[in-house]
């Protein structure tokens, strides 16, 4: 009987992690090969491999040495980190090599990791950002929170009025990180309303503790190419991430400016603070909300 889906190679210099992951995808009907090094892909790859699923290191280089690889080849093959370590610990791809992420230590990783890969292969799909390790607690988190009542509160409208002011910059909004776009609930100096978490760089920036600056879109990689950007006349970016009181990321309030720009110390530790207050009324509204 002729097989549907099609053939995903499985990259783990481990064996017995490779072996878990291979079961997983043969019980989920998937043809699966496999390799033990970014060497091997290259032997075992071919037009017949319709998804990769790498782990992050492994003995001979690392996931985005395969997936530098794979993209020679066929740029439109999924590529997929399956692996123990965090987003934030991974190193920096270029834009060609942003591959979705499900992490080993979720409970149920291997089913999330079948879905995430049948979802790649049968909708030809594949999401180009990274995900945090705690994704399904922080949605559940965000879905507490009404956005269009959010979205009326003058106390936003005031807040990003005066960080355009305070900074000299072009836009300043709050902005929501949902499932699959980032909402504003507040923006000033654009009629923003959503991004795409594939176009958003706030999808990054809930990823990190510290402000999050890019100077020049055009000259980093993550963001290289991203015509969203360019339309939006997006060309400096400085976020600090926004969490709930159990510490789940929400969002980030951000400066947009449509020149590249530097931050000082003394300007990220500003704009933590219109974080910090942003995440106070946050707060404020969940616990009014419990009442």
């Amino acid at each position: 009987m002729r097989r549907e889906l099609p053939t995903v190679l499985c990259v783990d210099s481990e064996s017995e992690a490779r072996s878990t992951t291979v079961e997983a995808l043969e019980a989920a009907g998937f043809e699966v090969r496999t390799a033990d090094s970014v060497a091997a892909v290259e032997a075992e790859f071919d037009d017949s491999v319709g998804c990769v699923v790498t782990a992050a290191a492994l003995s001979d280089g690392g996931g985005f040495d395969v997936v530098e690889l794979v993209r020679e080849r066929s740029p439109d093959c999924p590529c997929l980190f399956f692996t123990t370590e965090s987003p934030a610990d991974l190193p920096r791809g270029g834009r060609d090599q942003v591959v979705e992420y499900v992490p080993r230590s979720v409970p149920d990783a291997t089913d999330r990791l079948v879905d995430v890969v049948r979802a790649a292969v049968t909708e030809v799909t594949q999401v180009a950002y990274p995900v945090p390790e705690d994704e399904a607690e922080r949605l559940a988190a965000l879905e507490a929170y009404d956005v269009g009542e959010l979205s009326a509160l003058d106390a936003f409208d005031r807040l990003t009025a005066l960080i355009t002011t305070h900074f000299d910059i072009d836009v300043a909004f709050v902005g929501l990180v949902a499932a699959d776009e980032e909402r504003f609930v507040a923006c000033e100096g654009a009629n923003w309303r959503t991004l795409t978490r594939e176009d958003s760089i706030c999808t990054h920036t809930i990823l990190t503790d510290d402000v999050m600056v890019v100077e020049d879109t055009h000259e980093d990689p993550r963001f290289t190419g991203i015509d969203r950007l360019d339309e939006l006349d997006i060309r400096s970016y400085a976020g600090a991430r926004i969490t709930d009181v159990d510490g789940n990321a929400l969002g980030a309030v951000c400066c947009i400016h449509g020149e590249p720009r530097s931050y000082t110390r003394a300007e990220r530790d500003d704009l933590q603070r219109f974080a910090d207050e942003v995440q106070e009324q946050l707060r404020l509204r969940r616990r009014l909300g419990e009442r």
